[in-house]
C-alpha cells in the first residue's frame, strides 16, 4: 500500500470540480432557509460514507439490484433539475415533510454525493489506486464540511441580493448539468 501524491492530487482535484461545494453555496443556503438548519457533521459524513460505499461495492450494488451506471446517473439528474428549476423559477418543488432529513436528502445526496460523483469514483477507480482516491474523498469532505460550517457567514459576505443573482446563475449551472448528466447517459 503506497500513496502516491500525484494520484492523491488528480483525484482530489477531479472530486473537487465534480462535487462543486462552492457552486452549491446559494443551493446550501436555500436548503438551510427551508429547513431552519444544516447539519454539517451529518451531511459531511454520509456523503464521506455514500462516496467511500461506492468506490468499493457501486459496480457489485448496481448490477445486484439490476441497475446499470446511467440509469442511476439520470436519476440523479432529474433530482438535480428539479432543484434548479426552483431555484431559476422561484418554485417550491422539494417539500420536505421532515426538516432533519435535509442534510441526507438532497444535500449528501445528490448534491455532494450525487450520479456525477459516483459515476466518477468508478471511473477513477480504473485508472488510480483505491487508497489514493479515499485521501482524495476525505480531503474534499473536509472542504465540504468547511463550507458547510460556514453558510451564514458566506450568506453575509453575499448579502441578500448577491445571493438571489447567485442563486438564479448556480441554478442555470446546475440545470445545465442536470442536462448534460441526462444527455451524456442517454445518448441524446
Amino acid at each position: 500500500m503506497t500513496f502516491n501524491l500525484s494520484q492523491i492530487l488528480s483525484t482530489t482535484m477531479v472530486l473537487f470540480a465534480i462535487i462543486d461545494i462552492l457552486g452549491a453555496i446559494p443551493v446550501v443556503i436555500e436548503l438551510r432557509r427551508k429547513a431552519g438548519h444544516i447539519e454539517s457533521e451529518k451531511a459531511s459524513l454520509v456523503a464521506a460514507g455514500l462516496m467511500i460505499i461506492f468506490l468499493f461495492v457501486g459496480e457489485s450494488l448496481l448490477k445486484v439490484i439490476g441497475l446499470d451506471v446511467e440509469s442511476f446517473a439520470i436519476a440523479g439528474s432529474f433530482v438535480i433539475f428539479f432543484i434548479a428549476m426552483e431555484m431559476v423559477l422561484g418554485l417550491t418543488i422539494f417539500k420536505e415533510e421532515a426538516p432533519e432529513t435535509v442534510s441526507i436528502v438532497p444535500l449528501a445526496f445528490p448534491l455532494i454525493a450525487g450520479a456525477g460523483t459516483m459515476t466518477t469514483l468508478l471511473s477513477l477507480k480504473t485508472e488510480y489506486h483505491t487508497q489514493n482516491i479515499l485521501v482524495g474523498i476525505i480531503l474534499n469532505m473536509l472542504f465540504v464540511y468547511f463550507v458547510l460550517k460556514n453558510t451564514n457567514r458566506l450568506e453575509k459576505l453575499f448579502g441578500k441580493s448577491g445571493l438571489n443573482i447567485l442563486r438564479k446563475a448556480f441554478g442555470v449551472i446546475l440545470l445545465a448539468i442536470a442536462i448534460k448528466l441526462f444527455r451524456n447517459n442517454t445518448g441524446l
